[in-house]
């Protein structure tokens, strides 16, 4: 029987959007498992941050800026993964936008082009580009961070619930059209996590208290919570799992 455990040494990890909230707590944790982590970001800044606080932990960091709406950016990202790694065994499709819209019906079609394009053309562009790097190394792992916004819908945030349904059906796919060649595909879907993305809930008091009253566990996720279930995906102990969407919500879609 092989050995079952997060070990990821020797594993070269992408995570999208890592340089800050919640995927910058990945890309931390998946280091200090032993992965070789590469992000990608928007911002220089956010990136050079990330730079030093893995260098205040001893750890190194392979920092790209790129576009996950853009092919063109993308394409170039992992031309520079190849030619910097060789391969890539891990990717975490984290990149999420949200914002605040009264109504679809309403919405401004370039709005509604700039969600979907971030949360799920970004998601489809990032797969295709790390799938000829699986297939060389023979096998590997894409998760992708949904939410359960893609099955409940909320007000102020329909056009990123659609989105969000998007990026599980596209898990399902992919995991079907992958399966041959040793790629996992999973996704995790959170309720609010206290991240900078999800502040204008979560910093509001009343707000607060009324998302922690529709969750059994009576209150939001931390970036943490959300970690275990990432790891899980990432590492050997999942390698049978594929096509899933994990909740991690503190019960409140039971």
């Amino acid at each position: 029987m092989r050995e079952m455990s997060l070990d990821l040494n020797g594993k070269v990890a992408l995570v999208t959007g890592g340089s800050r909230g919640l995927g910058k707590v990945i890309a931390m944790a998946m280091a200090e498992k032993g992965a070789t982590l590469a992000v990608c970001g928007r911002k220089q800044e956010n990136l050079d941050q990330l730079v030093a606080d893995f260098g205040q932990k001893g750890r190194e960091v392979a920092a790209f800026r790129a576009n996950v709406g853009s092919s063109e950016e993308m394409n170039g990202l992992f031309q520079a993964l190849q030619a910097r790694f060789g391969r890539l065994d891990i990717l975490v499709n984290n990149v999420g936008m949200n914002i605040l819209t009264p109504s679809v019906a309403a919405a401004d079609e370039a709005l509604w082009d700039k969600i979907i394009a971030t949360n799920l053309k970004g998601t489809f562009l990032a797969s295709r580009g790390a799938v000829p790097l699986m297939r060389q190394t023979g096998k590997g792992k894409i998760i992708n961070i949904s939410s359960i916004a893609a099955r409940k819908a909320a007000m102020g945030m329909g056009i990123y619930c659609v989105a969000k349904a998007g990026v599980e059906m596209l898990t399902r796919v992919l995991a079907v059209e992958l399966a041959q060649d040793r790629i996992t595909v999973n996704a995790v879907a959170p309720c609010v996590v206290r991240t900078q993305f999800s502040q204008p809930f979560w910093s509001n008091e009343s707000l607060l208290k009324q998302i922690a009253a529709g969750i059994p566990m009576g209150r939001i996720a931390e970036p943490e919570d959300v970690v275990g279930t990432v790891l899980y995906l990432a590492s050997n102990l999942s390698d049978f799992t594929t096509g899933e969407v994990i909740t991690v919500d503190g019960g409140s879609m039971a």
